[in-house]
């Protein structure tokens, strides 16, 4: 291609925002094939376009897929091997799977060719109004807690009658969101740091950062670089941003954020809240941030008790709770629906999961939280216990957790270290809790790895105790995703107990 045709196909591609705009004949490289893969690449082939989706794994499913939808695909583990096929292919447009890093040879070249590189929320973003009911996007990231304040925000936005959906890393591309022939008053968008990343230009209605903590350094190089993906879902906000005000970071997130003129900070914390803000005073949760008095009065949500009843009351919970309402007032949603939504909510398996106890040891409770994947959701977990054998491990992602380690050691009975990356584990306890008994699993396969931890923890606990499985680790080492993960140790603590128990699955 020549300089001039690159410009001229670059100036074409940045002219398409929008489903009716013309796609047909671009020639589109999706990389990677899963779900958002596949999604990119079965929406681009609807409108019209020349797709190849360049991968490194089998997939049989999505293959079969992708030749009937008619998508050309290209199937090599080699890095090289995929850039030598992407050249010949010679793509205008390239949209890469979250997974991607910033720096892959394959993204790398393309912008050295001057060719486009979007991730799917830029795509998703172009074509949000295929229907004429163009919903408003509610974004949601944070290092802990995305998953269930985006559940519960879409859920509250139901309950206030509004045709809404959860989509985004929330494991619902957001193409498959857009495509909904109805469409949707409101998405509301989980954003890992990695969809942040390729974000590109868009402009959320309401907007948080939930929490932020050091996590996925190995793939953003930084701190820094972490930080300035996750301060991203702030930018071009319309109406709301919704930050911790306990958390240094996401208040300076929210104060460099370039937002559309008239947007309003609206905080969130687990003490009172000020004027805009949500909070709890005297066992309710309550919103100063909507109310036209709110300088001397709020709105009542739901108490404490009626959370603690339903398993909701831990902490960082809470916190999600009230941001989740922060999100769904700022969209209209009256305060006896966001009181309804929230005490017919159930959360996700796997988060903070009450397994029950065994017959084998009774008077200990076991609790599967494998959603902790990273040092500030275990420290968020452990927070609330005492008397912990703590099961941990994992891939650790580039991050230290002496702290962790440190900061929790009076409050454990034992600990079971799991993972590809055990050393740093073992080292964090023999520095900062040497007196805490160890089992250390050295295991290659994860289902034998959870039935052995779970068999250990079991041994280790006395009446009183708690069994957590909360890693602070992702479970990639040895798990296909933390789901998966959690099942194993479910399945481990149903072996080891030899009769069933008590629990549930």
């Amino acid at each position: 291609m020549t300089e001039r045709n690159m410009a001229e196909i670059s100036e074409r591609v940045q002219a398409l925002t929008s489903w009716h705009h013309d796609w047909s004949g671009l020639r589109v490289a999706v990389l990677g094939l899963g779900v958002t893969g596949f999604s990119v690449a079965d929406t681009l082939v609807e409108l019209g376009s020349r797709v190849r989706v360049i991968y490194g794994a089998p997939d049989n499913d999505r293959e079969r897929l992708l030749d009937v939808i008619g998508s050309e695909r290209y199937l090599a583990a080699d890095t090289d091997e995929q850039l030598v096929d992407l050249r010949a292919f010679e793509p205008d447009l390239v949209i890469v799977s979250p997974g991607y890093a910033p720096n892959h040879p394959l993204t790398n070249w393309a912008m050295e060719q001057g060719i486009t590189v979007w991730g799917d929320i830029e795509l998703g973003w172009r074509l949000r109004d295929k229907t004429g009911r163009i919903a408003d996007w509610i974004c949601v990231t944070g290092t802990n807690g995305k998953t269930t304040t985006t559940r519960l925000t879409a859920h509250m936005l139901v309950e206030g009658g509004l045709r809404a959906t959860p989509a985004g890393n929330i494991g619902v591309p957001i193409l498959d969101a857009l495509r909904d022939p109805q469409g949707y008053d409101a998405i509301v968008v989980e954003l890992s740091s990695f969809q942040l990343e390729r974000m590109g230009t868009i402009s959320p209605y309401a907007s948080v950062c939930l929490n932020f903590a050091a996590d996925h350094l190995d793939w953003h190089g930084s701190t820094e670089a972490y930080w300035a993906a996750k301060a991203k879902v702030y930018e071009n906000t319309q109406v709301a941003c919704v930050f911790n005000r306990a958390d240094d970071e996401t208040i300076r997130m929210v104060e460099g954020a370039d937002v559309v003129e008239g947007a309003r900070a609206i905080s969130f914390g687990l003490d009172s809240p000020p004027p805009s803000g949500f909070g709890v005073v005297e066992g309710l949760l309550v919103d100063r941030g909507f109310h036209a008095e709110r300088h001397g009065q709020a709105f009542e949500l739901v108490t404490v008790e009626e959370l603690a009843e339903r398993g909701l009351n831990a902490p960082h919970l809470v916190q999600d709770i009230l941001a989740a309402s922060a999100l769904a007032r700022s969209r209209g949603v009256e305060p006896a629906d966001i009181a309804r939504a929230v005490l017919s909510f159930v959360p996700d398996p796997h988060r903070l999961q009450q397994l029950g106890e065994t017959t084998r040891r009774p008077g200990v409770r076991w609790i599967d939280d494998s959603k902790a994947t990273n040092a500030h959701a275990a420290d968020a977990a452990l927070r609330g216990m005492h008397d912990v054998v703590w099961i941990v491990g994992g891939s650790l992602k580039g991050v230290d957790i002496a702290d962790l380690v440190e900061q929790h050691a009076a409050r454990l009975r034992g600990a079971v270290v799991i993972g590809v990356d055990r050393e740093p584990v073992l080292r964090a306890f023999a520095e900062h809790a040497p007196k805490v008994p160890l089992v250390e699993i050295d295991e290659a396969d994860g289902t034998a790895t959870m039935h052995a931890a779970a068999a250990a923890a079991g041994e280790i606990a006395q009446m009183g105790d708690t069994v957590l499985l909360a890693p602070a680790a992702a479970s990639w080492d040895q798990f296909r995703d933390y789901t998966e993960r959690g099942r194993a140790f479910q399945a481990g603590m149903i072996a080891w107990d030899g009769q069933g128990g008590t629990g549930n699955e």
